[in-house]
């Protein structure tokens, strides 16, 4: 029956991955909406002269033939560009609902209607309708300024009600430019986040500066009033009042203006993590909130936390703002915001380096929400980024994972952190349904903001250590394990597969001064070798040195030694045992005093291989160390030698395991019982060497070639490494078989 489970449940994850997929890949229509002049045909022309998808202008100046035609032929012709393929520029003014209903619902087609509002000031757009010449609508000179004045009068904003799904206000001329952008990078399956962006006055009707642009103005008159005035042509917004379902989720008014914008307190932005697309209990999840809330603030200083939501109106602000209240939360350690996630400082003020993200088991973009909205603004750094980590995420837990640079979202927002973290799911549509067990839900949704709130703290706490030192500090985060999340990433200067082991191994190395010997190996000289770590390579160092903040990552403590998940794995099993002893930094430091310590870690990497072996006998495991690591404190590989995975990619990564630059335990003890030191190869030459098989010795041309020859291969182990006992195999497992 488990099995039957499991299969079903493997199943139903296929659809919900197939269906999300098929929502990435529907076409778009844009609908531009804007006055004359305010550069709707320059912002299609932009975008369409370097998209990376077809797109088609609809204008109705010239559709009919070159000439001003219908709304009816420009929906007929929308239709046809869709259905052959293409994404749809709608190129009208559309500053009225009724003119743009019918392109929001084309019937029979499924498409995602976004809006493109160009709300540049008035001065301006009159000002280019003036000067025109050769206008498709022959819209130009003096009488523009009244057809202008006119149109804006009768503007209404869309709103996401209408059916649009992403609403992007522009109210610059830098604002169109960064949208331009955006369109213009969209491939054939990219999607853009739902939502609103930009909008700055979401109650304005018309801009003020119009009538003052505009000497004389028809001003309506108004009965009762004793004098007429340009502010009284500016039509009032309607107020409407909501809908028994809107009353519903309102309960106390969510406001920004009381928040103190101190740009030095680091800040935590995150969302309600399972209310959306989840479809968890909103009061079962506000008082979760506010339960680890007020726990986790005693944690972190000066530092604060800030809960995010996109509508005044969320009833999840104003339920954690209402019981926060009621317990006494320190608001100024503790917020509710409403904003965009992604444009907290440009568009709120509210400066936060590290944001949370409501993410999918799969840690992908899409989906909707926050989690496509957090994926699009960072770009695909972020994307290659989090898979550099982990390839899902369990509920309950979160990753902690750094931005490079380079990403949209940490240039313009200042964010070099997001924490990926999955809730609780009662959404029978997504996968890992909990069929509203409740009981369930919310022990995962504790362990779900704990593990958020515990990635940030530890963030903090090693921001706080470089500071105090003036030198960079890799102990940056700490996340909650899980399958696939072995070891915090160590993101600096963009180098992520630097931070461990040889995914970059240089070509300048240490030691210079060891000693020839003739069966081409070294012995460590008396005198440590200079060697200059990078700052990337010391995240083992502070792990060891600082276990106590890392128990989430850790496998096993112990007095002398900590063990781990190698965060790029280069075979099914992959574990590294770390010295805790300070000042060895690497095998070079190693001398005969340090025998008692050796002995600890191979043995404590004995017993994880045997572990293994017990629940799976046709594993197979070598225990060493590198010659020269990349990464700073000595630690012993655990690795099994079927060398099954994705993250080993080049010959530096299997000659790394494969060569004499690997060296077994039991030769490095025994050398240095005999020695005093243990003997050291030359890196650089064994890690160039020819791709060859590691049981039959047979040479390949390239990574694919090889593994799939050693997927099939059966050749004996190599009999040195069994008769020097240097493998670790079930007792009864047959040798000759991977």
């Amino acid at each position: 029956m488990e099995i039957d489970s499991e299969t079903n449940s493997n199943e139903k994850k296929i659809v919900v991955e197939k269906e999300e997929d098929e929502k990435s890949n529907k076409d778009i229509v844009v609908v531009l909406m804007g006055a004359p002049g305010s550069g709707k045909s320059t912002f299609c022309e932009h975008v369409m002269n370097a998209a990376r998808r077809p797109w088609v202008r609809v204008c109705q100046d010239t559709i009919a033939n070159g000439k001003a035609g219908t709304k009816a032929q420009c929906v007929k012709s929308a239709v046809e560009a869709l259905k052959s393929g293409k994404c749809v520029f709608i190129d009208r003014c559309n500053l009225e609902r009724e003119q743009r209903s019918e392109f929001v619902k084309l019937e029979g087609l499924k498409v995602d209607v976004h809006a493109v509002v160009l709300d540049l000031p008035a001065r301006i757009c009159i000002s280019r309708s003036v000067k025109r010449t050769g206008h498709e609508g022959n819209l130009q000179g003096g009488k523009a300024a009244a057809v202008v004045n006119r149109m804006l009068l009768k503007k209404e904003l869309p709103k996401l009600s209408e059916g649009f799904s992403r609403i992007t206000y522009c109210q610059s001329e830098s604002d169109v430019e960064d949208a331009v952008s955006v369109y213009k990078a969209l491939g054939p399956l990219d999607i853009l986040a739902p939502g609103c962006y930009g909008q700055k006055k979401p109650d304005a009707k018309i801009q003020l500066g119009i009538m003052r642009f505009l000497k004389k103005v028809e001003v309506p008159e108004t009965a009762g009033s004793t004098k007429n005035s340009a502010e009284d042509a500016i039509p009032k917004q309607e107020t409407k009042e909501p809908s028994s379902k809107e009353s519903e989720t309102v309960t106390l008014p969510v406001e920004n203006e009381d928040v103190e914008m101190k740009k030095d307190v680091p800040t935590l932005a995150f969302p309600s993590i399972s209310t959306s697309d989840f479809q968890f209990n909103l009061d079962k999840a506000s008082d979760i909130i506010v339960e680890k809330v007020d726990e986790f603030l005693g944690k972190i200083g000066n530092a604060r936390l800030a809960l995010v939501d996109l509508s005044h109106r969320s009833k999840i602000l104003s339920l954690v703002k209402e019981k926060a209240v009621k317990k006494n939360i320190d608001s100024a350690k503790f917020l509710t915001f409403v904003g965009d996630i992604t444009q907290l400082y440009t568009e709120g003020g509210l400066r936060c380096t590290i944001i949370a993200n409501a993410a999918n088991w799969r840690l992908k973009p899409g989906g909707g929400g926050v989690n496509a909205a957090i994926f699009n603004a960072a770009g695909p750094d972020l994307e290659i980024a989090t898979k550099e980590i982990a390839g899902s995420l369990s509920p309950g837990r979160a990753l902690v994972v750094p931005l490079p640079s380079t990403s949209a979202l940490y240039r313009k927002e200042g964010v070099t952190h997001v924490i990926h973290v999955l809730g609780p799911n009662m959404n029978p549509d997504r996968p890992n349904f909990l069929n509203n067990d409740y009981d369930k839900g919310c022990k995962v949704l504790r362990e779900a903001y704990s593990s958020l709130f515990d990635g940030f703290a530890s963030t903090l706490s090693n921001q706080a250590t470089k500071s105090a030192s003036g030198s960079m500090d890799l102990d940056k985060y700490s996340l909650e394990k899980h399958p696939g999340d072995h070891f915090p990433s160590t993101n600096i200067k963009n180098k992520r597969e630097d931070a461990y082991e040889h995914e970059r191994i240089k070509k300048s190395r240490g030691l210079k001064n060891a000693t020839g010997n003739e069966d081409g190996m070294s012995y460590a000289t008396e005198k440590k070798p200079e060697k200059t770590w990078g700052s990337w390579s010391l995240a083992l160092y502070n792990i060891a040195m600082n276990p106590e903040r890392h128990k989430n990552i850790l496998i096993e403590i112990l007095d002398d030694v900590v063990v781990l998940n190698d965060l790029y794995p280069k075979a099914e099993k992959h574990l590294l045992v770390l010295a805790r002893k300070d000042g060895l930094d690497r095998l070079a430091d190693v001398r005969e005093e340090h025998l008692p310590l050796l002995k600890t870690m191979h043995d404590v990497g004995e017993k994880w291989a045997k572990k293994f072996l017990s629940e799976d006998p046709s594993l197979i495991f070598r225990l060493g160390y590198h010659s020269d690591p990349s990464m700073r404190q000595l630690h012993l590989h655990v690795i099994s030698q079927d060398f099954n995975s994705t993250h080993l990619k080049n010959k530096k990564h299997w000659n790394s395991f494969n060569s004499l630059f690997f060296l077994d335990s039991v030769n490095v003890i025994e050398e240095i019982s005999k020695h005093g030191r243990p003997k050291l190869n030359d890196g650089d030459n064994l890690l160039a060497m020819e791709l060859r098989c590691h049981r039959c010795r047979s040479a390949h041309p390239n990574i694919p070639r090889l593994k799939s020859h050693i997927s099939k291969c059966q050749a004996p182990i190599p009999a040195t490494l069994l008769e020097n006992d240097c493998l670790v195999l079930a007792e009864s497992g047959a040798v000759s078989q991977t």
